[in-house]
């Protein structure tokens, strides 16, 4: 049975909320008996029932219920300790702050976090051991590419994919119902050029009644990799999958979403402004603020402002990529850069219309024209507002180069093309935890 990305998560996050209630029973079994936890138990279930719904958002935001991510059993285990540290933390603000809750656990608070956090290391080597056995399903990819080897490659290393590459063909010229049969293909992955042919077609159609379910490359590779194969995609799937048109309804509420998150942020903003101007201003010569061109939606330039966070001569030979390691960069500008907090002059870009808070980074004209000619499809990122954070950022590392530019605008057509309130959401979560790690640069 091929289970979906979405089941499994689905399936996780239900063993933890099992696993929520079974630490809080076994906790108030520990404090005071079987006989007295009746008691207890009443007192307790409301509270953490919102604890535990906080509880499944910080988990969320940390990558607890990201499958695609399989850890050894040492990261696990970090992982799971560090957000039960964070999650604690949490609890123990809604105990002190909402006294109608009548309960200010500790002991029962810390001893349920620390079974709970073994309970949770344990079930997810069983939720793994369990995804990489139950579904194996045993494919056949049609192409030689480079997208398709990769693509073969990563699934061989994390078997909790439950996908299993048996035979990668270039063409469909051989006795394919022999072949299924031999190797016990269940599923077969193909370019549409290669299922648009009429012989190849017929083919596939022969081999329906043996059981095997065949879907396009294009599809499968973004439903595993939640980007766009954008090598592999040509003008038609831009006409059959961006059809702006049925957007109009999510851009509007977006704008509103926009223009009234950046109205309540403003006065932090304010408030934040002249301390960091003084930090700046200490640090290094040169203005407080700084202000580049940008492109933005249907390629029109702008002028994006943000708190220095370079030397004032940076850029005196001219545009150059951001590197990971920047002597450019002070030490000030470092911090702010990590909290993020040199992004928020951006908030003047939100309000005037030119960006939103989530979208695809906006990028130098100098630097956009080359990759328009270098990187196929580039252009069609700026379908959208640029945005302060986006899908791109959020699942790769930040790069400068050509074939890092590549790599996140196949994301940032997954998020143009699935864009919603839903995924703007998770977006910005993810953002906040990355905020508060400080693993942003």
């Amino acid at each position: 049975m091929i289970l979906s990305k979405k089941v499994k998560t689905f399936l996780l996050l239900l063993g933890d909320v099992g696993i929520f209630y079974a630490s809080l029973y076994l906790t108030l079994a520990l404090r005071y008996g079987l006989s007295e936890n009746t008691i207890g138990w009443e007192a307790h279930q409301t509270p953490f029932l919102y604890v535990h719904i906080l509880w499944i958002f910080v988990f969320y935001i940390s990558g607890l219920y990201d499958i695609t991510i399989f850890s050894s059993f040492k990261k696990t285990f970090e992982r799971v300790l560090k957000t039960m540290a964070t999650s604690g933390i949490a609890a123990m603000v809604i105990f002190y702050l909402v006294p109608a809750f009548k309960i200010t656990p500790k002991t029962n608070l810390l001893i349920d976090i620390f079974i709970l956090a073994f309970l949770l290391v344990f079930w997810r080597r069983i939720f793994w051991n369990l995804a990489g056995r139950t579904s194996k399903i045993k494919t056949l990819f049609f192409g030689s590419s480079k997208e398709v080897e990769e693509l073969a490659k990563t699934l061989l290393k994390n078997p909790h994919f439950g996908y299993e590459p048996a035979v990668i063909l270039e063409s469909v010229d051989r006795d394919l119902i022999q072949l299924i049969k031999e190797k016990n293909i269940q599923l077969i992955v193909a370019s549409r050029n290669v299922i648009n042919n009429k012989e190849a077609a017929k083919r596939f159609y022969d081999m329906l009644p043996l059981g095997v379910s065949i879907v396009d490359f294009e599809s499968f590779y973004e439903s595993l990799s939640e980007k766009i194969p954008v090598s592999m995609v040509n003008e038609s799937w831009f006409l059959e999958n961006l059809m702006e048109i049925n957007k109009k309804g999510f851009e509007n509420f977006k704008r509103i979403f926009d223009v009234a998150l950046a109205l309540v942020l403003s006065l932090p903003t304010l408030v934040l402004l002249p301390f960091v101007a003084l930090l700046i201003k200490m640090n290094s010569r040169g203005p407080v603020f700084y202000k580049q061109k940008r492109v933005g939606k249907n390629g029109l330039a702008f002028e994006i402002i943000k708190f220095r966070s370079m030397a004032d001569n940076a850029e005196k030979n001219g545009a150059e990529w951001a590197k990971e390691k920047d002597s450019r960069i002070t030490g000030v500008g470092n911090f702010l850069r990590k909290s993020r907090l040199d992004e928020l002059p951006q908030l003047c870009n939100i309000l005037r219309g030119e960006m939103s808070f989530v979208g695809p980074r906006p990028e130098r004209p100098e630097f956009v024209g080359n990759l328009q000619k270098e990187i196929p499809h580039y252009a069609m990122r700026h379908l959208v507002k640029p945005g302060l954070s986006g899908w791109a950022q959020i699942k790769f590392p930040y790069g400068a180069s050509v074939n890092d530019a590549m790599e996140k605008l196949q994301f940032d057509l997954y998020y143009i093309k699935n864009r919603s309130m839903v995924l703007d959401l998770a977006i910005t979560a993810k953002t906040v935890a990355t905020i508060l790690s400080r693993t942003g640069r």
